[in-house]
């Protein structure tokens, strides 16, 4: 399968370290501080063509979320076409520097589903009913 990406200036097209890799790297485009408890916005330059019946999301890096606090989350459907823009926050207690080319994100593709919400007066009974977190135990 392939998907149709477009690049703005200076973008990288994104990449997987391995060809069995879930996420598509990308790129900062700029140098950036991310300071500390505070968070960024980067702007990809990456377009992209989503298949139909899939979602993206957007995943931490690993290694920027264990190393260095950094996280992003985003979700891209299928009709927006517009540059990837992620937003990172950073959990840590000191800034952390964002330079051009670096790995700020992962683009992960899946499919999914689409059923229409409708309105009942009740749900099925279940063995969990309404009970809430850590209702299950340790």
């Amino acid at each position: 399968m392939k998907i149709k990406i477009k690049l703005d200036n200076g973008a990288k097209i994104p990449t997987r370290a391995h060809e069995t890799d879930a996420g598509l790297d990308l790129y900062a485009r700029d140098e950036q501080i991310v300071p500390a408890k505070e968070s960024a916005i980067f702007d990809t330059g990456v377009h992209i063509e989503l298949p139909e019946g899939t979602v993206g999301f957007l995943k931490s890096k690993s290694g920027l979320n264990v190393k260095h606090g950094i996280v992003s989350e985003g979700v891209i459907d299928v009709g927006y076409t517009g540059s990837i823009v992620v937003k990172l926050y950073n959990h840590s207690g000191y800034d952390y520097r964002v330079k051009a080319g670096d790995k700020i994100t992962q683009l992960v593709i899946l499919p999914i589903l689409t059923p229409t919400p409708y309105l009942v007066d009740s749900l099925e009974e279940t063995d969990r009913g309404d009970n809430g977190f850590g209702s299950s135990g340790r």
